[in-house]
């Protein structure tokens, strides 16, 4: 399967973030969307992975539905032999957030003591940990773990499994870990291997929390969703029906405009908002359902 590199012209952030908003909410443009900075000249841009060739027509369609005005796009080639996810995050260094340690099998240093080390390399699976998304639920984990002790804990939209196993790890219980992309499933799976965790760790694929064993693990006393906006108001009455009286919901991949809509959506399934962290423009809520 031969896969494309989309980018738009230079945009505000706010254009940048909302057509990958826009993008994101389909599932037939895109294999990832993104939006990046150009720190010499405060520009940025919309870049989308995309099977080839992308529907071109679609995305300046969107664009002008979405931004209200035309935008241009050009596309290139992304080498298949090539493993870009791998190659651009190799050299980051070891994240530090909730107590845990997240590092890749490139990190040769020493793991510092008293944090919990998680190895995790970059796949074709979203999430190394170093996303603000990420390090805000690593850090909403450590805030509720250090208050109460959940028996049923699910993650949904796992992508490597960091946040899932991270829960193993603190817990040394079942956490089921779900996701609607079969290459994150099978990721997790070898990465809670690797952890230690592999027993505790039932990973599933699944649309949403739409999957028998998920139902028949309800109702979950925490629950972890980072996705994105649009997809968690949507999975809101869902959640709801799995979440147990006094639950706690942890929601990230939420840019800080977005935040007052995904809490009204949560609110209408009875639950209130406890904790809102801030990370750069990425938000992450603690929820109660009462």
């Amino acid at each position: 399967m031969s896969v494309d590199q989309l980018s738009s012209v230079p945009l505000t952030k706010e254009q940048a973030y909302a057509l990958v908003d826009a993008v994101m909410e389909r599932d037939d443009l895109a294999l990832t969307a993104s939006a990046h900075e150009n720190e010499e000249t405060g520009e940025w841009v919309f870049e989308a992975t995309c099977d080839s060739p992308p529907d071109i027509e679609s995305f300046v369609e969107l664009a002008r539905q979405t931004l209200g005005g035309a935008v241009e796009f050009s596309v290139a080639p992304i080498d298949p032999e090539i493993n870009w996810v791998a190659r651009s995050l190799e050299g980051l260094a070891p994240v530090i957030a909730g107590g845990f340690y997240v590092y890749g099998s490139h990190e040769t240093g020493p793991i510092p003591g008293g944090l919990t080390p998680m190895k995790i390399d970059a796949a074709q699976a979203f999430g190394t940990g170093h996303h603000e998304t990420t390090t805000g639920c690593l850090e909403a984990i450590d805030k509720v773990l250090k208050r109460k002790r959940p028996r049923t804990m699910i993650d949904v939209g796992t992508g490597t499994g960091v946040l899932a196993i991270a829960l193993a790890k603190r817990t040394r219980t079942t956490v089921i870990a779900s996701d609607i992309d079969p290459v994150s499933v099978t990721t997790t799976i070898d990465n809670a291997a690797q952890n230690g965790v592999g027993k505790h760790i039932i990973a599933l694929e699944a649309t949403g929390v739409n999957h028998p064993t998920i139902t028949q693990n309800s109702p979950y006393d925490l629950i972890v969703a980072n996705i994105l906006a649009g997809p968690l108001m949507a999975l809101a009455p869902s959640i709801g029906r799995i979440a147990g009286k006094g639950a706690t919901v942890i929601l990230s991949g939420i840019l800080e405009h977005q935040a007052r809509g995904v809490i009204n959506a949560y609110a209408r399934q009875g639950m209130v908002l406890n904790q809102k962290l801030q990370r750069k423009d990425w938000t992450t809520l603690i929820l109660e359902m009462r």
